[in-house]
């Protein structure tokens, strides 16, 4: 058994490793257990029953995206000196302000604020809840990550997606639970933003390559046909059987002969569900497929749609490189062109298929940036890292849409209103899909063990 999972774990993104997961599960049900996939009644009502997670890593600036702070016009380039004993090396020493290098105007009936050059996804304005007074305790992004995916600095523990998983099981037993759209290279902290951590296996996020192929070895080799590998799986399954019965104390047996069923349903359900040649060039072209700039994360916003109809639990998706401690004009024009046009494509596919009721949308950052930034051999405006003050946004699954909730000072430096723990926006999210975070434990290392770590708050501002 151990070298057969250890085989498994070799595959890297590939149709076996992908099976793996849903395989562990299958070992459960031969022990006559229910597969811990099965879906699950949550703890409370819930409207939300998918989750689409978009992650902007590497920390997008509030005040020049969603916050605006015209305050920070008449303090533009003013220098000053910044000292104490409780603040950080990259916020210390010589700074300057730095005024946004984007105009604001206000969007929707809720009259939400957004820089200019968020062109689309200012048309569905009033499907977004923004929250301002979400608070971290790292500026270091792959503490930042951990703790913003899984609840705690130092890794290791489950991700958001397992969690939910674990809560709710999945709701299509021939796909993973948790699928993760990554950028090419890893985020900061690499695959343990989305690990099982102490919960069992079959919880872990699956990856999906961003070039080529998501996943590998989909198709059989040159010359098997599927008929010919039914014939060689049945002959497999009478052998296994016969020596099961001869062995009935081997249940890891069963849970085998389960994996290569799995394995074999999946190549016909897995091909179509991440093949995007099907979608009409409307759909295509609204999601910006085939725009240079686009093209790569409308690809990903695509799948998570077809994955949620497909009833995949958690899909989060990575757009990195937000990092802007210099030329912040250009780099976050670059970024917010690339992910503007498909994030609001996927909100109004969603809303047209009658999905973005059940589907919670969440776009977020590890942390916000500071009105300031350091003197470091010149002032190519940019801005520096801030865990006091981010913005997030949520949309469909029973938020508040239409409203904006908290708020920032006069500069951005530090959220003053409805100020909360990222511990309370992790309880809440849990709550919108129908999971108390205070139920959702796993006994692990002597204690229970809740994303929160040791509780929190629900931040009832965002929920309708």
């Amino acid at each position: 058994m151990n070298n057969r999972r250890e085989f498994l774990y070799g595959l890297g993104t590939s149709l076996g490793s992908i099976a793996f997961s849903a395989m562990l599960a299958d070992e459960a049900r031969a022990d006559g257990k229910q597969s811990p996939l099965a879906p699950k009644d949550g703890h409370f009502p819930a409207k939300a029953k998918n989750c689409i997670f978009l992650m902007m890593e590497g920390g997008p600036s509030h005040i020049d995206t969603f916050d605006p702070k015209p305050a920070l016009k008449d303090l533009h380039l003013k220098e000053f000196v910044r000292e104490g004993q409780q603040k950080s090396a990259m916020e210390s020493g010589k700074r300057y302000y730095v005024q946004s290098p984007f105009s604001f105007s206000k969007h929707g009936q809720s009259g939400a604020d957004m820089a200019d050059n968020w062109v689309h996804l200012a048309k569905v304005a009033d499907e977004l809840c923004f929250y301002r007074g979400c608070q971290v305790d790292s500026v270091n992004h792959p503490t930042a990550m951990y703790q913003m995916n899984c609840g705690n600095r130092f890794g290791g523990d489950p991700g958001i997606g397992a969690w939910v998983t674990y809560g709710l099981g999945s709701m299509n037993q021939d796909l993973p639970g948790f699928l993760v759209l990554p950028e090419i290279s890893y985020p900061q902290g690499g695959a343990a933003n989305w690990s099982n951590g102490y919960l069992p296996a079959f919880y872990q996020g699956t990856p999906l390559r961003p070039k080529g192929s998501p996943i590998l070895d989909l198709q059989p080799p040159s010359g098997v046909t599927p008929k010919r590998q039914r014939r060689n799986l049945d002959l497999l399954a009478r052998m296994n059987t016969r020596h099961l019965q001869q062995h009935p104390e081997h249940r890891e047996l069963a849970a085998r002969l389960e994996s290569y069923e799995l394995a074999f349903r999946m190549q016909t359900e897995v091909p179509e569900a991440i093949d995007l040649s099907g979608e009409d060039q409307r759909t295509l072209s609204m999601y910006g497929i085939g725009n240079e700039a686009t093209d790569a994360f409308g690809r990903k916003c695509l799948l998570a749609r077809k994955m949620v109809e497909k009833g995949v639990r958690f899909v989060q998706l990575y757009n990195g490189t937000w990092d802007s401690h210099d030329y912040i004009e250009r780099a976050h024009e670059n970024l917010v062109r690339g992910v503007d046009q498909p994030i609001a494509a996927l909100i109004a596919d969603l809303k047209d298929r009658g999905l973005l009721e059940s589907t919670l949308i969440v776009w977020c950052g590890e942390f916000g940036r500071s009105p300031d930034n350091g003197v470091r051999g010149g002032t190519a405006y940019g801005r520096d890292h801030n865990a006091n003050a981010m913005t997030i946004w949520l949309a469909g699954g029973g938020c508040n849409a239409g409203h904006t909730i908290g708020a920032t000072d006069e500069v951005g430096m530090t959220a003053v209103e409805e100020v909360h723990h990222v511990r309370d926006f992790h309880v809440t999210l849990l709550r919108l899909l129908g999971l108390d975070d205070n139920k959702l434990t796993y006994y692990h290392a002597g204690r229970f063990k809740q994303l929160s770590q040791f509780g929190g708050k629900v931040i009832e501002e965002l929920i309708a």
